[in-house]
This record gives structure tokens, C-alpha cells and sequence, in this order.
């Protein structure tokens, strides 16, 4: 029997991940209304802890307060809130996994109730599915000063998650979120040296691992989630995809996890709202098992740091056949680590072949409130619920949701008075 998945990972920085297998970052929205980490986040990580995954990423937290995915989101500016965090990666830590620290700007990207003038690359509004109860407000294009504000704002939130005892970080750099933005020609309209050529509209997600590396010495993981292609005519495409990791060849990256997609086009999910452009699969190789595979290999091939991909992974042959022909280096597991906490423990010892799949039964605008349900079930110290009806869930989640941004806007004013 294959022990590859089992075989530690060492990574550029000196830095070994005890084994393949990844917890793939996911929003929890479980912060307080001040957007420091809670008991709940303690007690969800607990969990995961135990899973088996030698690396947990985490979800959203953001570098700015009014840039949340979520009113839930952590932020992580100051030292308000590096009590807390230390008390979750203390629990995430407890059963031997590395946990890193997920960095994200939203930019344009933001519910307009949070932030009623967001910021992004150019004045473009996101062109997203009508009726499914999002409310984003026109962008403004950010100023040179702005920009270079972000940076500082990355690495500063990184020398900061140091601090709380993150083992690494990884930049959000796929999904529709700010270094997305500046990536593709459909968001990034600008004309100076922040747009136009793929190496201008590189150069925040460069300039930016590169202040964070400075910002946290040579010896701590950096990551980066990037997008394999956007699957939308007319964005970042996956020929644009492999000339940005030759450049992040030469930039001290430790992992590079591959995805794709955004709100606009959720291929991070299996589905597609839009034409995909010059990167769309053919019928013949749509029935891989991760979505992204077959972009992976083309990267691994020009990538010098290990390469990771998440989305799709059920099989325990499929992991194994994946990494056993060096398509890729990491597994990254999101819902079945929801739906079955230990999942990665009864991959690794081979007590079970495939994955739960409990996305199966559902439809794809139930997906989301039926995981987040789940999450808030496991930070209740609560096993999943798997007989949770769709409807049922996103009635919960919405309801949980509207409570969670009722909080967030009262500590504003009471901040503000």
C-alpha cells in the first residue's frame, strides 16, 4: 500500500509539513463584532486539530477592516485581538499540524452594508448573478498611495500572525479578491504601471510577497493561492497563470496552491455562469477527478516550489495517483473535513477509500448555507448534522448572517460616537 500520502513535505524555506494533505482554507464567520477570533474558533479548530491534515489553513482573515468577505471575518491590524488568535492556533497546534494564517483584501469585493466605497484596481463594478442576495457598490480605483498601502497592510498582518503563532501565512490571490482584481484585464483597466501587461498587473502580488518575506525573515512559509485561469473571457488565463509562477520562481514562495474562478464565474465550485474562454476543457477531460489537475501539471512543470491543488479530491487512489505522477506535491481537502473531521487520519491509515460527499445531494445555492451551518455546528462543539435539509440550512445561515452584520455595523457607531 502507497505511503505517499504520509511522506512530510519539505519546503524551500527549511520548514517540513509532516504529511500531503491539507484542511483547504474555508470562511468561518465566527469572529466577534470587534473581528478578533472567539472560544468558537478555539473549539472549531479543536477539531480540526485532530483531523489528520498536516497543514490547516485558515480562513479569511483580512488586513483591512473595511474589507471583510464576511461581517464575521477576522481581521488582523493591530495587537488588539492577538490574544485570542494565540488561543486558536494553540488549539490547532495540539495534534501536530502546522496552521497558517490565510491573508486576504477583498477590494471590490465587500458587501456594500460593510463598506459603501470599497477599493479596487479600477472603477468596475462586479458583474455577478442577479438575485442571489449579494450587494456590492461601485468600486473606486485605488491611488498610487493606496496601493502601496495594501502592501504595508500584508505585511504588517503577517508579522502580526507570527505573533499569534501561526507557523506560515498564505495570500489570497485567487476567487475574485484584490490580487485577482490587478490580475485580470476585466477588473484592472488601469494605464499606469499597475495595468496593461501582465507584468504590471502582477506587480502588487509581487511587491507584496516580497515585503512580506522581508516583514517575516527567511524562515517562515509563505504561500500564495492563485487562480489557474478565471475561466471568463477576456481574464487572467492560465498562459498568464504559468509565466506569473516562472516569476514567482524567484521570489522565496514555499507552497503554491492552484484554483480558480470568483464570484463572477464560481469554478472553484464545479459550476460555470459564463463563457470560460480560451481555458475551457474539453467534455473528454472534465471527468478528472479535482478540478484543476490538469493545470497543475503544467505548472508543477515550471514551478521550483511544491505545488497544491484543492477542489474535487474524493479518492483515496485519486490523491495517490495524482502524487504518485507528480502532478502535484499537496492535497487540499475542504467540505469533507465539514461533513467528517477526520477524514485526512482514515485517508492516511486507509480505513476508508473515498471522501464523503455529502455536496452530492445538494443543489449549488444550498451549498453554502448548508457548510456554514455545519462549521457553526462543529464550533458548538456539536457533530455535523447530515440530514440538515438545503432549505432548511440556508434559512439558518441567512438568519445567522443578517445577526452576525447587525453586530458588526452596532460596534461601528458605537465606535464612532
Amino acid at each position: 500500500m502507497s505511503q505517499i500520502l504520509s511522506t512530510p513535505l519539505p519546503l524551500p524555506c527549511g520548514v517540513t509539513l509532516p504529511n500531503r494533505l491539507t484542511k483547504a482554507a474555508m470562511s468561518e464567520g465566527i469572529a466577534n463584532a470587534a473581528n478578533h477570533a472567539t472560544p468558537r474558533l478555539e473549539t472549531l479548530y479543536g477539531h480540526w486539530a485532530r483531523s489528520g491534515a498536516g497543514l490547516l489553513l485558515s480562513g479569511n482573515i483580512q488586513v483591512d477592516p473595511w474589507h471583510l468577505e464576511r461581517p464575521g471575518n477576522v481581521v488582523l491590524e493591530d495587537e488588539s485581538g492577538l490574544g485570542a488568535l494565540r488561543a486558536m492556533t494553540r488549539a490547532a497546534r495540539s495534534g501536530g499540524a502546522h496552521i497558517w494564517a490565510q491573508l486576504s483584501h477583498t477590494g471590490r469585493q465587500v458587501d456594500s452594508a460593510i463598506n459603501p466605497a470599497p477599493l479596487a484596481p479600477s472603477s468596475v463594478e462586479i458583474d455577478v448573478v442577479r438575485g442571489a442576495g449579494f450587494s456590492f457598490a461601485p468600486p473606486g480605483a485605488m491611488t498610487e498611495a493606496q496601493i502601496h498601502h495594501a502592501i504595508a497592510q500584508f505585511a504588517r498582518s503577517a508579522t502580526l500572525a507570527r505573533a499569534a503563532g501561526f507557523d506560515g501565512v498564505q495570500l489570497h490571490a485567487a476567487h475574485g479578491y484584490l490580487f485577482s482584481q490587478f490580475l485580470s484585464p476585466l477588473s484592472n483597466r488601469r494605464t499606469d504601471d499597475w495595468g496593461g501587461s501582465l507584468e504590471n498587473r502582477a506587480r502588487l502580488l509581487l511587491m507584496t510577497v516580497a515585503a512580506v518575506r522581508q516583514a517575516v525573515g527567511p524562515d517562515f512559509p509563505i504561500g500564495i493561492k492563485l487562480n489557474a485561469s478565471d475561466f471568463q473571457k477576456g481574464g487572467f488565463t492560465n498562459a498568464e497563470c504559468l509565466t506569473l509562477v516562472a516569476w514567482l520562481n524567484g521570489s522565496s514562495l514555499d507552497l503554491l496552491e492552484l484554483s480558480g474562478g470568483s464570484l463572477e464565474q464560481p469554478k472553484q465550485v464545479g459550476a460555470s455562469m459564463k463563457d470560460e474562454g480560451e481555458d475551457a476543457r474539453p467534455q473528454s477531460t472534465r471527468q478528472r477527478e479535482a478540478y484543476f489537475i490538469d493545470f497543475a501539471r503544467s505548472a508543477r512543470t515550471t514551478a521550483t516550489m511544491p505545488v497544491m491543488v484543492t477542489g474535487g479530491f474524493r479518492t483515496r487512489a485519486g490523491m495517490i495517483a495524482a502524487l504518485e505522477g507528480e502532478e502535484l506535491d499537496m492535497i487540499g481537502l475542504g467540505r469533507p473535513l465539514i461533513a467528517a473531521p477526520l477524514t485526512p487520519a482514515r485517508l492516511l491509515s486507509g480505513e476508508i477509500e473515498v471522501a464523503p460527499m455529502p455536496e452530492a445531494g445538494l443543489g449549488l445555492f444550498h451549498l453554502l448555507g448548508w457548510f456554514n451551518t455545519q462549521i457553526e455546528r462543529l464550533a458548538d462543539g456539536l457533530a455535523p448534522d447530515l440530514t440538515l435539509d438545503g432549505d432548511q440550512a440556508v434559512a439558518i445561515f441567512q438568519a445567522r448572517e443578517r445577526q452576525v452584520m447587525a453586530d458588526l455595523l452596532a460596534q461601528r457607531a458605537r465606535r464612532a460616537a
